[in-house]
This record gives C-alpha cells, sequence and structure tokens, in this order.
C-alpha cells in the first residue's frame, strides 16, 4: 500500500465527511435512559438514517447496509463490506461506533451549544462530535482509503449501535441476533475510546465495570418537626453515613468490600508507568481543579492505577433533600442516593452487586428500613495479549503516522460492548482507541473533536485494517 498515497486519500474523505457529522450533531439523539419516549420523538431513528444515508452515498464496493430492529429495543445500523481481492485473512473485522448521545446540559462557553455544530481553533463543537458520533465516518473513510492507496482489507462488519450511553442494554440481544452473519471475528477495533495527549496513537487495555443502586432509609412515616423530633430518632442521612462507611473508607477512598477488589495483573503496571512517564502532571492538567485542591496521591503511577484498576464510589444522585432556599426545619422520613461504583476489569459485576446490597442491608443501625433498588451492573474488560503482526501494524503506525510511540493505559469508564465481544470471540484482537482527548468534554459542555487528530486515527485505522488483511 502507498502509504503517500494513503495519507492523500484519508485526509480528502475525511474532510469532506465532516459537514456531514456537524449535521449528525444537530440530531438531538439522547440515548434511552434520557429519552424514554425515544420511539416517538424519533431522534435515534433519524441518527441512523442520517449515517445510512451518508454511506449509502459513498458507494462503498459490495456493501450492504440493514436497520435491525429487534422488538422493544433501540436500532442497531450494520454494513457488512466483503473483503478485497487479495485478502488472505478469512475472519470478520469488526468496527465499533454508536449513535446515541448524553443530554445537553447547561453551562457551554459563549457562542457554543449542544445540537449547533461550530469549528473553532481545529475542533467540531457540539453533543456527539466525539462521543461517538465520528466513528461512522471514521470506519469508512478508512475502509475506502485502504482500497484507494492500493492495499487491502478483510471483511468488515461497521457496527453502530443507539443504547451505548445507556450502558448497552440492549447490545447482547443484537450481538445472538447477528452471531451466525458475524461469523469468527478476529479483530475488533473500537473507536469510543480515547487519548491522553495528541501526539500518538494510545490503546486501551482495560475497562472498569460498573454497579450502580438506589439506596433509601426511612425511619418515619412521615416528616416531623426537628425541635419535636431531632434527637430522639435517628436522621435518614446519618443512617446512610453509616453504611456507606461499610462500603468506602471515608478518609482514602479505598472501598472495603473484597468482592470489589482485583489484583492488578504486572504488565497493566508496568504499560501503565510508561503511561504515567510520558504524561507526566496529567491528572492536574486534565481535571478542572479548584485552587489548592490536592489529588489523592502524589504518585503519577498510583493516580493512573485509582482512575483504572482500583473500584470507587461516588454519590451521583440524590432524593428527598429539598433544595436549600426551600428547607424548613423537618426531620426527613426518608433519604435516597444513588450510588455508582466503577469496577476493576477483571472483577464479577453481579457478585460485587449482591456484596453491596449484602453491606447495606444487613444488621442495619436503629433498625432503619432501608431498601435497595434499580439495581444495574455492568463487567469490564482486560485486553488479550497483542499479536505479532498487531504489534507490527501499531509499530508502523507510530513512525509513518504519528511520529511517535504508540502508548497503552485502561480506561476508568466502561465499554460493555468489549467484554461481549471478547466473551463471544476469545481468540479476537482488540484495538480500542479513539479521538477523544484530555480536553474533549465527553458527557459535559464544550464537548469537542480534535479534527486533524480524529484525522490520524482514521488513517491508522486503515493501517491496521491493511496488515489486518494479510494475517492468518
Amino acid at each position: 500500500m502507498d502509504r503517500t498515497a494513503l495519507r492523500e486519500e484519508v485526509s480528502t474523505r475525511w474532510r469532506a465527511a465532516v459537514p456531514s457529522l456537524e449535521e449528525f450533531v444537530r440530531i438531538p439523539a439522547l440515548s434511552p435512559a434520557f429519552d424514554a419516549n425515544w420511539e416517538t420523538t424519533g431522534h435515534l431513528d433519524a441518527a441512523i438514517a442520517h449515517l445510512k444515508g451518508w454511506i449509502t452515498a459513498r458507494k462503498v464496493t459490495g456493501a450492504v447496509l440493514t436497520i435491525e430492529r429487534l422488538p422493544g429495543r433501540t436500532p442497531l445500523l450494520v454494513v457488512d463490506i466483503p473483503a478485497s481481492a487479495n485478502a488472505s485473512s478469512a475472519t470478520t473485522t469488526l468496527l465499533y461506533g454508536h449513535l446515541d448521545k448524553q443530554p445537553a446540559l447547561e453551562g457551554w462557553a459563549e457562542g457554543l451549544s449542544a445540537w449547533e455544530p461550530v469549528r473553532r481553533d481545529g475542533r467540531l463543537f457540539g453533543r456527539g462530535s466525539v462521543d461517538d458520533g465520528y466513528a461512522g465516518f471514521a470506519a469508512i473513510t478508512a475502509v475506502e482509503s485502504v482500497i484507494t492507496a492500493g492495499g487491502q482489507h478483510g471483511r468488515c462488519v461497521v457496527l453502530l449501535e443507539t443504547s451505548e450511553e445507556s450502558g448497552s442494554p440492549d447490545l447482547p440481544a443484537y450481538l445472538d441476533h447477528l452471531a451466525d452473519r458475524l461469523g469468527t471475528v478476529g479483530l475488533v477495533i473500537c473507536l469510543d475510546s480515547g487519548a491522553a495527549d495528541y501526539q500518538r496513537l494510545w490503546l486501551t487495555t482495560s475497562l472498569r465495570g460498573l454497579a450502580s443502586v438506589n439506596v433509601t432509609v426511612s425511619l418515619l412515616r412521615s416528616g416531623v418537626h426537628s425541635g419535636m423530633a431531632g434527637g430522639p430518632v435517628a436522621s435518614s442521612f446519618r443512617v446512610l453515613r453509616q453504611l456507606l462507611d461499610r462500603l468506602e473508607d471515608a478518609d482514602t477512598g479505598a472501598i472495603r468490600l473484597r468482592e470489589l477488589n482485583a489484583e492488578i495483573p504486572p504488565e497493566r503496571v508496568s504499560e501503565t508507568r510508561g503511561a504515567a512517564e510520558t504524561i507526566p502532571g496529567a491528572w492536574r492538567a486534565m481535571l478542572p481543579l479548584q485552587a489548592g485542591v490536592r489529588l489523592d496521591s502524589d504518585d503519577e503511577l498510583e493516580l493512573h492505577l485509582r482512575n483504572t484498576w482500583r473500584p470507587a464510589l461516588e454519590v451521583i444522585g440524590a432524593a428527598g433533600l429539598p433544595d436549600p432556599s426551600a428547607a424548613g426545619n423537618v426531620l426527613r422520613p426518608s433519604t435516597t442516593l444513588r450510588l455508582s461504583f466503577r469496577l476493576p476489569p477483571t472483577v464479577n459485576a453481579q457478585k460485587a452487586l449482591a456484596a453491596i446490597t449484602r453491606a447495606l442491608t444487613t444488621d442495619v443501625p436503629c433498625g432503619a428500613h432501608v431498601e435497595v433498588t434499580d439495581a444495574e451492573a455492568a463487567n469490564g474488560w482486560n485486553a488479550p495479549t497483542l499479536a505479532p503482526w498487531l504489534e507490527q501494524a501499531l509499530e508502523t503506525v507510530s513512525d509513518q503516522v504519528f511520529g511517535a510511540p504508540w502508548r497503552a493505559l485502561g480506561v476508568g469508564g466502561s465499554i460493555p460492548f468489549m467484554g461481549l465481544l471478547h466473551e463471544a470471540h476469545p481468540e479476537a484482537q482488540f484495538v480500542v482507541t479513539g479521538a477523544l482527548g484530555p480536553d474533549s468534554n465527553a458527557h459535559v459542555p464544550n464537548e469537542s473533536l480534535n479534527l486533524a487528530y480524529a484525522e490520524k486515527v482514521t488513517e491508522a485505522v486503515a493501517i491496521i485494517l491493511d496488515r489486518a488483511a494479510q494475517a492468518s
């Protein structure tokens, strides 16, 4: 494959795709968790239709596009592209992205908003630009560019789902539904991850799992004037504090439950150390810290491991607490918290969820009533060892695309699809990467895509496709 021709092809095709990506940003395709009436509002269908229309217009040789609709589930766009004539690999390469989005949220900078795309300083601002609307455009651009630059690719299946931001609840059913059509998957390329800097390609080698519950503590049938009852009966908030102490060390943030902790593989510690040395001070640079705030460790390696391989708890929601401006002197009948645990990649999420529930409901202080509801759990993922051909491909990408060595690092977030695919195709290789850089602001105001970096990631994918086609 002609490397100069590939770069030119990727550049030309990627830049031609960006206006269509801008139109995608305008679609408020909220994930089902944020739009219970998604079937009626039609925005997820609009996102699917938009990508289908753009890909159809590309006229990719032999491509078959289908919109899969299982009853009661969000739609899925599948693009099946046959192998090029000279490809030797008989396996399928699966390229993954998603089209559903997080809510808009308030607080966008002046001149920016969630649903109006804006190009500024080499970036495309708008919800879904980097998480993860660009992925479908990049995947198709890479496949097209390989052929026109004289390379080859094996059979490629591009899969774009619409429930990832809700934890991919519909994906297992679709994987079962598509199992025979997918055949043997030899390579998975996921473009829903990110990069710690924009100087090199970053591989995600692990993802944390997730366990979430609502816990409600109640001691009274109704609220009582705090001057009349405060003291004789415990506050529901106080009991919740005691229960939280069973789960987490309030001084260190360490999670106390054995079922939520895991041993970190030595190779992950080694690669994390290399990443920490490559991006010193990353956490202070990435996080919008208030002045004078201290991080939970002074050790760079430990900070990365805390984010990628150690469990963590965050209270992400609450009920039963009035706004301070409307708060009266009342001993409230109950307090509800939404607890979100990030789990180490190798922890069994269902066992973790059971341990959390036991800790919250056994021997409850003061005989308080405790209810645990709305539980959800998803396993993490730990990447398999790289095959020699993939290591060589990554070295080529490092040398010819970025001019800097690639690096690997775990990610503290979750992509449930990776664990599901690994279970279904244990022999597959994984390239989990993406353009979501340290200042991309996914899920929050001012989300943006670094367009030049996304173009380089696309070129890297094209090179990996060409090498995968030759792998036996």
